[in-house]
């Protein structure tokens, strides 16, 4: 009965070098994922090889991370091991197993585009309710004498802000319009 030592040094050089490439690859995946599901992943530091933005391809993705090498060594090893029998010439299975490695990469590169699609900032900037319709919430008093409230409804959350009016009171439930920024928490509104 042989074993699997025996089994892998039987294999020629080429499916050596997929099968350790998918092996660790793999192995090192399966960490990387469970220490993400369970809160401590560290493992997507970058690789800096020239200065702060070489390989920066926006929105907090490097070309040259742990995770995007190990997503490359997954798919080349693999590819290889499973295309090994089909392509005979050891070259072109090279080449397709780089073609697949660097695949992976990229379908990682799209993955986490779409994820961080999803983040949301909760940070609420006034000036950012400028222009908009919004309701009041609390009586406006007449000709600055006075603060009401109105709520406005920005990026995806309700807001209450403080807001003054130049003109006649405005009662609570109409709409007004937000003219002006007064301060970092008060808007001048408009019927």
């Amino acid at each position: 009965m042989q074993t699997y030592l025996d089994l892998f040094q039987g294999l020629d050089t080429w499916m050596q070098v997929f099968w350790v490439c998918a092996a660790a690859g793999t192995v090192i995946f399966v960490i990387q994922m469970v220490l993400t599901l369970i809160g401590m992943d560290s493992s997507d530091m970058d690789v800096d090889f020239d200065g702060a933005d070489t390989m920066d391809l926006g929105g907090g993705i490097s070309l040259f991370s742990i995770k995007n090498f190990v997503n490359f060594l997954v798919g080349f090893g693999w590819a290889g091991v499973c295309l090994g029998g089909a392509i005979e010439n050891k070259w072109l299975l090279c080449f397709v197993a780089v073609l697949v490695g660097v695949a992976f990469v990229l379908m990682f590169f799209f993955i986490k585009k779409q994820t961080k699609k999803l983040e949301h900032n909760g940070a609420f900037r006034i000036e950012d309710s400028l222009g908009k319709s919004v309701d009041v919430y609390l009586r406006i008093p007449a000709g600055k004498s006075g603060k009401g409230k109105v709520q406005v409804s920005l990026n995806g959350s309700v807001q209450e802000i403080s807001a003054m009016t130049e003109g006649e009171s405005i009662s609570s439930g109409q709409k007004v319009k937000v003219v002006s920024v007064v301060d970092r928490s008060t808007v001048l509104v408009a019927p």
